[in-house]
């Protein structure tokens, strides 16, 4: 009996710990969730109470213009910033791992950018891209090349965009940095005494065992690629002729704009299943080059 009494005042102290999360993620994460589901069945235009329509939403969304070409927009950049973000964190990862002189201040570097305020880095990169003062036209002026109008025009706004990503990659570095330490140095000299040079060191040794450091920063770089709002909304508002037209834009203006609470709400959940479709497709080929220790 003192046990389970025992038992019982722990159990109460413990759920009195975990209670504020608890409260936290019922109220301002899992309420709202169940509201936009049922909204999104809903014809709700914020200033009158939703009104039920079952799935017209989603039949009105697939038959929208301008949801295909912001998905559409969506995945472009998506192929091109997020290959190219995980190889330049990865491979900075790898110079930085190296010992050299001077190497905090290289990491400090590399990480720094990704603390720069959002609004001052849109503005940053859009001195950069300016066809006429920027930065870049001005470098290849001197080599006698006429820059292009980088985020002004339809063929180079978006992948100006995808460049200007790689701007924010040192917390992905620096995640690869704890991977790349964790290796054990036994593989390495093992490699080395079997005859393997630097490049099938890393192919085999190095990138086999940080696979799941990888697979997690594919799995983010997923999640945030199909969520790029700030940035681009800051920089060209969708244009030009909604060539950076992204799928967030096209929520934002049906939810804060327009005030169709509930077509937004559809968005949002057709959005929710694109990324888990996409993350459970990682994770079904994970199996294949996934390695984790011990096993």
């Amino acid at each position: 009996m003192a046990s389970s009494k025992r038992e019982r005042r722990e159990f109460v102290k413990g759920m009195a710990f975990v209670s504020p999360w608890f409260i936290g993620f019922l109220v301002f994460t899992l309420t709202p969730m169940g509201l936009s589901l049922y909204w999104s069945f809903c014809d709700y235009p914020l200033t009158q109470p939703p009104l039920f329509r079952g799935l017209e939403n989603y039949r009105v969304i697939l038959h929208e213009t301008d949801f295909w070409i912001s998905l559409k927009n969506t995945i472009y950049y998506a192929c091109m910033a997020l290959p190219a973000g995980m190889c330049v964190s990865l491979g900075l990862a790898l110079l930085l791992n190296t010992k050299i002189r001077g190497l905090g201040i290289y990491r400090t570097i590399i990480f720094l950018p990704s603390l720069v305020p959002i609004v001052a880095s849109a503005l940053l990169w859009m001195w950069i891209f300016n066809a006429k003062y920027g930065l870049f036209n001005e470098v290849l002026a001197k080599l006698g090349i006429n820059g292009p109008n980088w985020i002004a025009d339809v063929n180079t706004a978006m992948p100006s965009l995808a460049l200007m990503s790689l701007w924010g990659v040192g917390h992905t570095v620096i995640i690869y940095l704890a991977g790349l330490q964790d290796v054990p140095t036994e593989l390495y000299e093992a490699a080395e005494i079997d005859g393997a040079e630097s490049f099938r060191r890393m192919w085999h040794v190095t990138i086999p065992m940080i696979s799941p450091v990888i697979f997690f920063n594919l799995i983010m770089a997923i999640i945030g690629t199909f969520q790029v709002f700030a940035v681009p909304y800051m920089m060209t508002q969708g244009g030009p002729f909604h060539a950076t037209y992204f799928y967030t834009m096209y929520l934002y203006e049906n939810a804060f704009q327009n005030c169709y609470f509930g077509f937004a709400s559809a968005l949002a959940w057709i959005q929710l299943l694109i990324v888990v479709v996409l993350t459970a497709f990682a994770f079904w080929t994970s199996t294949r080059w996934v390695h984790y220790q011990g096993k």
